[in-house]
């Protein structure tokens, strides 16, 4: 099943009296975001991924044209602060492809920096903040005329725990989120950590739990921790396909369906996460498409494709919105 997007990205809008959804063309109304893919990445660079980076423009639009006949009007860009974002690309190819695209700020795990980088970043919710509200770049690896605005701060746990750097940037990113409204991805190290991050993010540092992502929840299958995030009030990303190193399709049906069935139906997000040149549909991956070509119908005979809907538009035009200042 093929869906027209609910709108074509075009011009930066007007201020809206009400929350928004900072794009790379402007602020938009959550209820025009349409079905959006809630973590995926059309750049990024790390030296975790030697020789698999995706630093091609035409086959980022090529991987937006094809997302788009799939059925999908939007995507969050999670790449962070320092690995190759390459926003200057980035309004660009969300107004040729007819996709809404959001990018983030932010930090991932020091093992995708040198140390020398992280060093020289003496603020963090600084530079969160600046990129946020003013714009991305220049930087080193942007051109100083792409100015683009972020729409989300993105930092990372570490596998089943909080080291000083996942603690340094969480700190920084509840700064900047009280300075903005912008919300929080996490990155969950294979899935675990969900309730670390939330008792520092939510309880130490007072970040609001509706302004909190809990990205790959799907790596780690326990429902247990599924339910106690829902509980909390934080959104629950499952977000890409199968991988060697993690749990399976064939568990993402039942641990949707355990959520919506306890009632937090509201609070699931659903992605992609292509991370590798060869991921990408284009090469001959799974790639953006995938997640609606073939997650998506095999949600809908578990939880029913209205349900699915929901997770697929209303869902991340909430979690992404916010009263920017």
């Amino acid at each position: 099943m093929t869906t027209t997007p609910a709108t074509a990205p075009g011009h930066r809008t007007e201020p809206s009296a009400g929350p928004t959804v900072r794009t790379v063309l402007g602020d938009l109304a959550p209820e025009r975001l349409g079905v959006c893919d809630a973590h995926d990445h059309l750049f990024l660079a790390s030296p975790q991924l030697p020789g698999q980076e995706l630093a091609d423009p035409e086959a980022a639009a090529a991987e937006l044209r094809a997302f788009r006949t799939a059925g999908g009007a939007a995507m969050i860009q999670w790449t962070p602060h320092g690995m190759g974002r390459r926003a200057i690309e980035l309004p660009r190819l969300s107004r040729e492809s007819g996709v809404t695209v959001v990018a983030a700020t932010g930090l991932h795990q020091a093992a995708h920096y040198a140390p020398e980088f992280l060093a020289g970043l003496t603020d963090p919710a600084a530079l969160f903040v600046a990129e946020l509200t003013e714009g991305i770049g220049p930087d080193h690896d942007d051109a100083p005329h792409a100015r683009p605005r972020a729409g989300m701060i993105k930092v990372a746990g570490g596998f089943h725990g909080l080291d000083r750097h996942a603690r340094r940037t969480m700190t920084a990113a509840a700064e900047a989120h009280r300075a903005t409204g912008a919300p929080i991805g996490i990155h969950l190290e294979l899935g675990t950590g969900a309730l670390d991050v939330l008792d520092l993010l939510c309880g130490a540092l007072d970040v609001p739990p509706h302004r909190v992502i809990l990205g790959h929840l799907n790596r780690s299958p326990d429902s247990a921790v599924h339910r106690m995030a829902a509980e909390a009030g934080a959104y629950l990303a499952f977000d890409g396909p199968s991988r060697a190193n993690h749990a399976t399709d064939w568990r993402l049906p039942d641990a949707v369906a355990a959520l919506c069935d306890a009632g937090f139906a509201d609070r699931i997000l659903l992605g992609g996460d292509t991370t590798t040149a060869g991921a990408r549909s284009v090469n001959g991956g799974p790639g953006m498409p995938y997640l609606l070509r073939r997650l998506r119908p095999r949600l809908e005979l578990a939880v029913g494709a209205e349900v699915v809907a929901g997770m697929l538009c209303a869902n991340p035009a909430r979690a992404f919105a916010a009263n920017w200042p």
